[in-house]
């Protein structure tokens, strides 16, 4: 099975190794996207293994590939239960999350991922939703605004540029990629002009698609899908959803509180495979820059 430039995968070797792949294990990709993990993961499986993806992306859907112990969902991992429930799967082996976005999404001017297109300022992930990166900036009030660009992405002039934001909209709507970096960019440094830009449109697309509390629901959900003894393995990009997984592989939630029994033990569902996240070396990088900022964290079912 070939895969096509839709998207390269991260961290594959070191992801399939964190599974640690049995023939005739159940197993989920919980971001299909370019199907390259999927594909992997596939190929290491016996007659009696299966594979769920999942993705809520209708492109990512339609190029998924065919394969007898392949099943592609279509739907946010954040129905993990919910699926494996309705296809009468009692517990999975392993589960992985890749949370990059797909070279597709940033290369298609359509998609309005990316400031370096012209275009529809969109950003859904799922088409279906009805909420875009527009509507949100033309009918949320500033300080929202503020909160979404200083939170998610932790942009310093976010107060100011949710002010420009909203006397802009008052004149004509904020619509297309092209308005809206006509907004920004004075209150950018021209010097870091591309981080500090990416920083801003990575604070819409998390807000428009939901994307820490989608992170949330699905980190809970694996405690009561995988076996013990099964792996979880995820991939983060940037500091906000890896604090999460770094936080609810160590302690069970995504906040970092520790609880114990009365006996004084963590009640942890997972235990963390290793102190430090896997990066790419030099190598991966130099043949996929985008890889730069991936951590893939794996952490190890508990028994109770």
């Amino acid at each position: 099975m070939q895969e096509e430039i839709y998207h390269i995968p991260a961290l594959l070797p070191q992801s399939l190794e964190a599974l640690a792949i049995k023939p005739d294990g159940v197993y989920v990709d919980a971001t299909f996207g370019g199907g390259g993990h999927s594909r992997a993961i596939v190929e290491s499986l016996g007659k009696e293994g299966h594979l769920y993806s999942f993705d809520q992306d209708e492109d990512a859907v339609a190029r998924a590939f065919e394969a007898p112990r392949f099943t592609i969902v279509y739907s946010n991992f954040r129905y993990l239960s919910n699926f494996m429930r309705y296809y009468g799967v009692d517990g999975v082996d392993g589960v992985l999350a890749d949370l990059g976005v797909s070279f597709h999404h940033f290369d298609d001017a359509e998609r309005g991922f990316s400031f370096r297109w012209s275009g529809a300022l969109d950003m859904r992930m799922n088409r279906k939703s009805p909420r875009t990166a527009a509507q949100f900036l033309n009918t949320a009030p500033e300080e929202k605004i503020a909160d979404v660009l200083y939170l998610y992405g932790e942009v310093r002039a976010a107060r100011r540029i949710a002010s420009a934001v909203v006397r802009a909209r008052a004149e004509t709507p904020v619509d297309t990629v092209e308005r809206f970096l006509q907004i920004v960019k004075p209150f950018v440094n021209p010097r870091q002009e591309k981080k500090e830009l990416a920083m801003i449109f990575q604070a819409l697309r998390i807000e428009v698609n939901g994307e820490l509390d989608a992170l949330r629901s699905f980190l809970e959900q694996t405690a009561k899908v995988i076996k013990p003894g099964g792996r979880l393995a995820v991939i983060t990009y940037h500091s906000l959803e890896d604090r999460m997984v770094k936080n609810f592989m160590r302690t069970g939630n995504v906040e970092g509180r520790e609880n114990k029994d009365l006996f004084g033990r963590s009640d942890a569902p997972f235990r963390l495979a290793g102190s430090k996240p896997v990066v790419p070396d030099a190598e991966e990088v130099e043949r996929n820059p985008r890889s730069r900022s991936a951590k893939l964290r794996v952490a190890v079912r508990n028994a109770w």
